[in-house]
């Protein structure tokens, strides 16, 4: 015997779901609880960078001075030693992660809307996919590929960051896909 559990918007008589509601286990139940998760995890970034500035400020600071690195003549005109600078570096990430996170809130929300009512999924999916992409920018340009070759983090055994941006980044990643299969929203403009 299978049990079929819903949740939706009620009818006025509040007899059941209106328009079937979402069934649990479904792709859009999915999409909605992993942008949900990274969403809740992109605003504890944000949070923790803001109340504790100066933890990752240190890094930051010695990610873009490279004064860990090897330090080889022919990379260290890339670094920036400007106290000012990197601290603009810095404000500049935390405003982007926090950004991220209000699109990825916004989208859980629509999320969950599109599920209890049978429309917006498409809005859903749209705002998943904007968010998403903000945190892949953040962790796979900014971190990776600026950070970690441009800077030469990859270099730093005290203050290399590779290995969780690679994580944010296949978060993000599997996420937008998962959005992103048939069935997990509308293709149409709503």
């Amino acid at each position: 015997m299978t049990s079929r559990f819903r949740f939706g918007a009620r009818t006025a008589g509040g007899a059941g779901p209106v328009g079937g509601g979402a069934r649990f286990g479904t792709l859009p139940l999915a999409a909605g609880l992993l942008t949900a998760t990274v969403a809740l995890y992109m605003a504890l970034v944000a949070f923790g960078n803001i109340t504790d500035f100066d933890t990752n400020r240190q890094f930051v600071r010695h990610v873009l001075a490279m004064d860990t690195t090897f330090k080889d003549p022919d990379l260290m005109w890339r670094a920036i030693t400007s106290g000012p600078l990197q601290d603009i570096a810095y404000v500049l990430i935390i405003i982007w992660e926090t950004l991220a996170a209000l699109v990825l809130v916004v989208a859980a929300v629509a999320w969950l809307r599109g599920l209890r009512g049978g429309s917006g999924l498409g809005r859903a999916r749209r705002l998943s996919t904007v968010g998403l992409l903000m945190v892949l920018l953040l962790f796979g340009a900014g971190f990776i590929a600026v950070g970690g070759e441009w800077f030469a983090m990859w270099q730093s055994k005290s203050w290399n960051g590779l290995d969780a941006a690679a994580r944010n980044f296949m978060l993000a990643g599997i996420v937008l896909v998962v959005v992103h299969l048939p069935g997990t929203g509308s293709t149409q403009q709503e």
